[in-house]
């Protein structure tokens, strides 16, 4: 197993995970501090002057200096917007691989371990998800979700019915992932120990196997995080996602497109820069975390 000198030693030796690292953790940074840097809250009717509506990136002709990327048609700051709704997103998507994760390594490690009919079943639920599309599954979900209650009562729960419609979506990517390292870890002569010492199943199961399946659950957490993000953009540039007034990266992009095409790009383009730069460092990160993590590909560095 790679050390923790061996894996700091291969991330500074890898200049596209150093690049990709550093974008990710000013994006973080960025969301976790928006209340203390942004310059304006978005929240805050009080903060918003209608005035100040579309006004054009500081550095351009008409611009102003307290909106450094310009504004959106409701006179809030770019800037401002981005740096909240880069915390929404990242909240809907660690979200939903919270769920994702613990039905589906909760539903593989049983499948792997206990086998037979249990395993079919849970395997054949998981093809009959994988089969329909996440984005089909969370349309319908929320068209319904919106036509069942009044906007405000939307804008409240959007945020919990996004994380739990995206994560239960998803879970047989982790359930196939866990299954498939169960297999191959319990007939393991520490495993058959532990049966002989008299241990239930479930201590097996929890205590002994699990630990040792979580480095590819670690690799797929990280590039379903970017896959998440993306889908709740998705749904929020189709206008069942995130509510105009709460904004999320997907959901500012929806609120400048109809803007693209008479000069006011910033209010789109912006937004968008910043979810495709995220989208890509976590995808990234997690392309070179399944490589470092992966034995066959490594070489001296534990």
């Amino acid at each position: 197993m790679i050390t923790w000198r061996g894996f700091l030693k291969r991330f500074l030796s890898d200049p596209v995970a150093i690049g990709a690292g550093v974008v990710l953790l000013i994006l973080v940074l960025m969301a976790l501090f928006a209340p203390v840097l942004a310059p304006q809250n978005p929240y805050d009717l009080m903060q918003l002057d209608i005035m100040n509506s579309e006004l054009p990136p500081s550095w351009k002709p008409g611009g102003d200096e307290q909106f450094l990327l310009g504004t959106d048609a409701q006179g809030r700051g770019v800037l401002s917007t981005i740096m909240y709704g880069t915390g929404i997103s990242l909240l809907i998507g660690i979200g939903a691989v919270i769920v994702q994760g613990i039905l589906g390594v909760t539903l593989g490690l049983i499948a792997g371990y206990k086998g037979g009919w249990i395993d079919s079943f849970l395997m054949r639920l998981a093809d009959i998800q994988m089969s329909l599309s996440t984005l089909m599954i969370a349309i319908i979900a929320l068209a319904l979700f919106q036509a069942a209650f009044d906007a405000n009562v939307y804008a409240d729960y959007a945020i919990i019915m996004l994380i739990l419609i995206i994560g239960i979506a998803e879970w047989p990517k982790f359930a196939r992932t866990v299954r498939s390292s169960v297999l191959g870890e319990k007939n393991k002569e520490y495993v058959d120990a532990a049966r002989v010492i008299g241990l239930p199943a479930r201590k097996v199961m929890w205590g002994h196997i699990l630990p040792n399946t979580l480095t590819p659950v670690l690799v797929i957490s990280t590039i379903q995080v970017a896959e998440a993000i993306m889908t709740e953009a998705a749904l929020s540039f189709l206008g069942l996602g995130m509510p105009v007034d709460r904004p999320s990266l997907g959901s500012l992009i929806r609120s400048g497109f109809e803007f693209v095409f008479s000069g006011q790009y910033w209010i789109t383009f912006y937004p968008a820069l910043v979810l495709i730069a995220l989208v890509l460092a976590l995808n990234l990160l997690g392309d070179w975390l399944r490589d470092v993590l992966n034995p066959k590909l490594r070489r001296g560095d534990d």
